[in-house]
């Protein structure tokens, strides 16, 4: 039998997808369920490992089933997943020694506050492109090796494995043979020189990380070894693997150097290719691995946005102003023009370009008149201003971004209010694809491609269409007015 599907398996922050697509990236089949998050202390954000693991494979079967159900059709399995999350576990159980600790937890932030005072900040940014911030995975697992008893001696002695989500799942997939992770992945731990491509001796003493515990780094299209048979029926090769906005990135086809592409789900992440060329931002982005295939490495600047979808979900689940995602978008479209009111919505701090872990959420601008409409059109808006807060800083890192367009994707882009709008603020178009999920699109080519069913990509470009171009329609003289208001009120939100 011809092993013609890929299975796309995308763990994000707060749900767990598996897309089944055929050898021409169409997809088939797609199954997904919501993943619980947890919230011990304030700042603090956890998943239960198991969770994600029984999710995981849930939505994997559900997939392969929804597609005739035949493993032995399976060319491959690309694995992308939500960033710098950290898990440790023990090898011999493969049971995790504490809840993953997510990406969006803060309670390391005294932690990259000490970093910085103590001058450590210049080093970690010239060889993992990163900044001293609780977003990133070192000071996660610095914090577990100190707060989880025993967790350090038994590092020391080799019994422990830490990894992102995707090398906890390669781990369970593969019954514990494969301890490995790709490289964009690996670039987001603030453990891995980017430029070197390996794991770094002086940073794994600046966190008292013990080497025996990291995976071994591959390339995002590899041999990452088969699952155990009776996972899915048979034994599937695993063959790709990316970090999510690595994967949107090959996703969206943004292969050339210049071309840009826009994430909008729980936060907004936009990268930047910059080719072989790792360019240090001036401007508080981050420099990171877009994609390494056959051992060579092509970077991005990337700028991370910590709250986009995930403002919406607080209209909904915290207000209780909504009751779907999608009204957010109609009421937006309803509300007072005259009225100016202001999300700046630092739930979990600020990301590039302020990198403001203290900084919290505030509305500006709130009177008698305001209602659900106007708060729906600020949370929408918030998502927007920061968008341009980032191209504007990639424009001055990278002046050939300057007459670029945006690629955009993720949950978000289904709002055509919110789109138009991003252009109109951008004075830039904005192109939205047909195939939205293409985090899991990246990943199926991933493994498509070595797999031998994907073009590699000087034609990979083939898998991307268009569904609709938002052109902006705003006079330049109204955006800059409307984006001085916000920036007005984000002045009046940091604390550094």
């Amino acid at each position: 039998m011809t092993a013609d599907l890929l299975l796309a398996l995308d763990q994000g922050t707060t749900s767990t997808r598996t897309i089944a697509f055929d050898a021409a990236l169409t997809p088939r089949a797609t199954a997904q369920e919501e993943l619980p998050q947890h919230f011990p202390a304030p700042g603090w954000v956890e998943h239960e490992p198991e969770d994600i693991w029984r999710g995981s494979l849930a939505t994997l079967r559900a997939a392969l089933d929804g597609a005739g159900g035949d493993a032995a059709r399976v060319a491959g399995i690309g694995i992308t997943n939500q960033r710098e999350t950290v898990l440790l576990w023990d090898r011999a159980s493969g049971r995790c020694l504490h809840r993953a600790i997510v990406w969006q937890d803060r309670r390391t932030a005294a932690h990259c506050a000490r970093l910085r005072a103590e001058g450590a900040e210049t080093l970690l940014t010239e060889r993992t492109g990163l900044l001293a911030d609780p977003y990133f995975s070192a000071t996660k697992l610095a914090w577990l090796l100190e707060e989880v008893p025993g967790a350090r001696a038994a590092a020391e002695r080799g019994a422990l494995a830490f990894g992102t989500v995707d090398c906890f799942l390669l781990w369970r997939l593969t019954g514990g043979r494969v301890h490995a992770t790709d490289a964009t992945n690996a670039a987001r731990t603030m453990l891995f020189d980017i430029r070197r491509g390996c794991w770094d001796e002086e940073l794994l003493r600046l966190f008292r990380i013990p080497a025996p515990i990291l995976p071994e780094v591959r390339d995002c299209a590899a041999d990452f070894g088969t699952t155990e048979a009776s996972l899915l029926g048979a034994a599937v090769p695993v063959r790709g693997m990316a970090g999510d906005q690595q994967a949107a990135t090959v996703g969206q086809g943004c292969f050339e150097p210049g071309m840009v592409k826009s994430t909008y789900g729980t936060g907004c992440f936009a990268l930047l290719n910059t080719g072989a060329r790792a360019v240090a931002s001036r401007s508080r982005l981050l420099t990171t691995i877009a994609y390494q295939l056959g051992g060579q490495r092509t970077y991005a600047l990337e700028g991370a946005i910590f709250v986009a979808g995930a403002a919406v979900q607080w209209l909904r689940d915290g207000l209780g102003i909504i009751a779907h995602a999608a009204e957010a978008g109609t009421l937006a479209a309803q509300a007072d023009p005259a009225q100016q009111v202001v999300l700046v919505p630092a739930f979990t701090g600020l990301g590039a370009p302020h990198w403001d872990a203290e900084a919290r959420a505030a509305i500006f601008g709130l009177t008698r008149g305001s209602g659900r409409a106007e708060l729906c059109r600020a949370a929408l808006e918030s998502v927007a201003f920061q968008t341009r807060d980032l191209v504007d800083a990639m424009r001055a890192d990278w002046p050939e971004a300057t007459e670029t367009v945006l690629r955009v994707d993720g949950g978000m882009v289904a709002s055509d209010w919110t789109m138009q709008f991003l252009a109109d603020l951008l004075g830039a178009p904005v192109d939205r694809p047909s195939v939205r999920e293409t985090t899991a699109l990246g990943a199926a080519w991933l493994a498509g491609m070595q797999a031998g069913l994907c073009p590699p990509p000087g034609a990979a470009t083939t898998h991307w269409r268009l569904d609709r171009r938002f052109m902006p329609a705003m006079t330049r003289a109204e955006a800059a007015r409307r984006h001085a208001i916000w920036q007005d009120a984000v002045r009046r939100t940091l604390t550094r």
